[in-house]
């Protein structure tokens, strides 16, 4: 990975995590303030909507750290080590965790009036989607793996050839 690439991605991934600090920070206690003026007739649940929110929220901070890592990883050439797994294995459980999230918060809303039956099912869509993109990164952790196998398979024939000459 280039220079520039690397820069160009680190800061991407700043104003990513401010942007989700901002979230949390401001429009979370906002959001919450909205809430309390909704009708109550509608029963509408606020506080488990703002947890699964909030949790939502941390879930992609810590894909955001563990980008910056692996990225760091890469920059450094040390990407094809057995430590870039941890920092997958953390990814593919946070997305999972968010799409957890995303299915508790259709079960949540889909009592009552509080929002339409459509809604409930769009958010069954969009847990499926955060479920595909964390079996994507468990594909590309296989493909990880594989290219740490041959690495070291690279390295140990080297180590051998060395030995020859």
């Amino acid at each position: 990975m280039g220079v520039m690439t690397v820069r160009a991605l680190r800061a991407v991934l700043v104003m990513l995590m401010a942007g989700s600090v901002f979230v949390q920070a401001v429009m979370v206690p906002l959001l919450a303030a909205d809430l309390r003026g909704v009708d109550e007739d509608l029963d509408f649940p606020r506080a488990p909507f703002l947890v699964i929110t909030v949790l939502g929220i941390v879930a992609v901070q810590v894909v955001l750290v563990c980008v910056w890592r692996l990225v760091t990883m890469v920059r450094r050439g040390t990407v094809f080590s057995d430590g870039a797994f941890r920092y997958v294995d953390v990814v593919i459980g946070a997305v999972v965790a968010a799409a957890l999230l995303v299915f508790v918060l259709g079960v949540v809303l889909a009592p009552g009036e509080a929002v339409a039956p459509g809604v409930v099912l769009l958010l069954g869509g969009v847990g499926v989607a955060v479920l595909g993109v964390a079996l994507i990164v468990l594909v590309l952790r296989m493909l990880l793996a594989q290219a740490v196998a041959r690495d070291m398979e690279a390295a140990r024939m080297r180590a051998e050839l060395n030995e020859v000459i």
